[in-house]
């Protein structure tokens, strides 16, 4: 079993480039099975998510051809009629995407129910509203999948009863070639939603109003080749951000849109930190303790469900008391648990936590219980006095690329090991760095 062993206590300090967002990238992704000729994608970030995803479609027979490490060429010419399951789409939620391209392509779809991090119930039943909507029958059948189906879909007004980012990307992917026009109203605006607006734009599809609360598509008969390269990945950014205000360090984050990052700068800012942007950089700089304030997760442009965690640990180091509110998932400070045997003060009741903040966190053995948590336990784990051990560290490999060589890249003392023998020599590798 591979875990994290860190040893705190260092400033992060350097520059880490960004890698594409692993968010757009599963959307865009399931959407260019959506052409018979070759889409080329470029800035794929390589994850676990991603690597499940593009399986996938290799076993429903999709052509793909990967001549890069970033780089996808899929052609959808020759997908089979058949379920989409494995064990690996079992685990990815976003997965689910299938269903909105092959429904929109072929009238039928048959694939897995999603599975991803155990963040709270995230239902599909806008999606299957959406998918109603334009006139397809939508069941669940053994075992455990969703299955659509029409004889022709039409364009129609749908209106989301929730934000869902999910439902959104699903509902564009099977309107783009229903008959007619769709509209899609209070749409999710999040940056991955338009940047699939804008792969699928490049295809051929007619998609009007991605990144506003109504989108407006007219139905076309066909989509053709595209080559199209992926935005930056928001949270990897904000990741990185906030493990630089954790540490007191001084980082500068490249390849990055700061418009995407606007909440999360002015958090920092709010509390002390010191952010420069330039056109497609970010600098954080904290060079004392920062300090409290309240935040509440909203659909973008507000504070992004996925940075909650990242930045409990940062007000967790704090002066005073915050309080953080939760409001998309209701199991997402599971985290809580393992911040308190770091010495994290924090009080969860119902959708809100109660953070009163602590001089230092302490070295000690945790778990990620999720993707986006695990990430901000490395955050505080760099932070804390004394070693760390990380487990389930699968679940932060989900979705950050090189997450501990962009880390040691900044100064940190942070190593990927699968047993003990590996881990004393990862910690007398960090006390040569320390004495050299």
């Amino acid at each position: 079993m591979e875990y994290y062993v860190v040893k705190g206590g260092s400033p992060l300090s350097g520059e880490v480039e960004i890698a594409g967002a692993k968010n757009a990238a599963l959307a865009i992704v399931a959407a260019a099975i959506m052409a018979d000729e070759p889409v080329t994608i470029e800035n794929v970030p390589d994850v676990s998510d991603i690597r499940a995803l593009v399986g996938a479609i290799s076993d429903i027979g999709g052509e793909v051809a990967h001549p890069e490490r970033h780089t996808y060429v899929i052609n959808g010419a020759n997908i089979k009629d058949e379920p989409v399951d494995n064990e690996a789409v079992r685990k990815i939620r976003g997965s689910y995407y299938l269903i909105g391209a092959l429904l929109g392509k072929y009238r039928k779809a048959e694939v897995a129910l999603p599975g991803g991090c155990n963040i709270g119930l995230r239902p599909i039943d806008q999606h299957i509203k959406g998918f109603r909507a334009l006139g397809a029958n939508v069941s669940v059948v053994p075992p455990g999948h969703v299955r659509a189906e029409a004889s022709c879909l039409v364009g129609s007004h749908i209106y989301m009863d929730v934000v869902s980012v999910g439902a959104t990307i699903n509902i564009i992917m099977a309107a783009i070639m229903a008959k007619g026009n769709t509209i899609i109203e209070n749409a999710a605006k999040e940056p991955h939603v338009v940047d699939l607006a804008n792969f699928l734009n490049s295809m051929g599809a007619k998609i009007r109003g991605a990144g506003t609360d109504v989108i407006r598509i007219r139905g076309i008969e066909k989509l053709h080749g595209t080559n199209y390269s992926i935005i930056p990945d928001q949270i990897e950014a904000g990741t990185f951000m906030y493990a630089a205000a954790c540490t007191r360090g001084d980082v500068t984050i490249t390849n990055v849109i700061p418009k995407h990052l606007e909440c999360l700068t002015a958090k920092l800012t709010e509390i002390g930190c010191e952010v420069t942007e330039s056109d497609d950089s970010v600098r954080v700089v904290a060079t004392r303790r920062l300090e409290h304030t309240n935040v509440k997760t909203l659909p973008y442009p507000g504070f992004p469900t996925d940075m909650q965690p990242q930045i409990s640990v940062l007000l967790g180091l704090s002066r005073g008391t915050s309080i953080v509110t939760e409001s998309i998932f209701e199991n997402r400070f599971k985290y809580t648990d393992e911040l308190a045997k770091m010495g994290g003060n924090v009080r969860v009741e119902g959708n809100t936590a109660i953070i009163d903040g602590v001089e230092n966190y302490t070295g000690a053995k945790i778990t990620a219980p999720d993707l986006r948590a695990g990430a901000a336990l490395v955050a505080a784990a760099l932070a804390a006095r004394g070693y760390s051990e990380i487990y389930d560290i699968h679940y932060i490999e989900r979705g950050y690329e090189d997450f501990p060589e962009k880390l040691r890249s900044l100064g940190a003392f942070i190593a990927k090991v699968s047993n003990k023998d590996e881990e004393r020599r990862a910690i007398n590798g960090f006390n040569m760095r320390i004495v050299g």
